[in-house]
Order: structure tokens, then sequence, then C-alpha cells
């Protein structure tokens, strides 16, 4: 077996690797895509600016739009949209109850 074929299977038949690389794969763009867009705005303009442009930032999810239209990527955009939103509730579930506990206190 040739040496860059060797791993080939894994990416064709493995039934989960869609769904585990697609969760965290949304996992991963629903936090470091709006922390690296704003840390590049910061660098680059004003602290006024930056805060003008930052819902730019969604402008990203174009991309895993565009993965759901697409046949052979769907599956994955599936998974990816799944971690997206996981992670996005986790975190305002998590904030909430902070917020919460440290009102009450």
């Amino acid at each position: 077996m040739p040496q860059d074929r060797h791993f080939e299977w894994w990416h064709h038949s493995h039934p989960t690797f869609a769904g585990i690389t697609g969760f965290f794969a949304g996992m991963l763009y629903v936090t470091a895509v709006p922390g690296a867009f704003v840390g590049i705005l910061r660098l680059l303009f004003t602290y006024e600016t930056a805060e003008r442009l930052f819902p730019f930032v969604l402008l990203a999810l174009a991309l895993p739009i565009a993965m759901l239209v697409k046949r052979k990527t769907r599956r994955f955009a599936q998974f990816m949209f799944v971690g997206m939103v996981v992670t996005a509730l986790v975190v305002l579930g998590v904030a909430s109850l902070v917020l919460y506990f440290m009102v009450d206190a």
C-alpha cells in the first residue's frame, strides 16, 4: 500500500468521521472565528471602529451554509451546525447561571 493512500480509508468509509470532525469544527468555529475577527479588528482599527465593524462576523456563517448546499459536504455541515448550536447554548447557559449567582449574592 503506498504511503499517501495509507489512511485514505478513514475519510471515506468510517461512519463517524464526518460527525466527529463536523461537531468539533463547529465548536471551534463558534469560539475561534469571532475571537480572531475581533482581535484582527482591534489591531487594525480604533476601538469604536472595531465595535462598529464587529457585526460583519456574521458573514462567516456563509461558509457552513454553503457547505450545506453541496451534497458532498452536507453531512459534515449538519454536524458542524450541531456543534455550533450546542456550544452557543452551553456558553449562554453558563453565563446566565454565573450572572444569576452574582446578582443573587
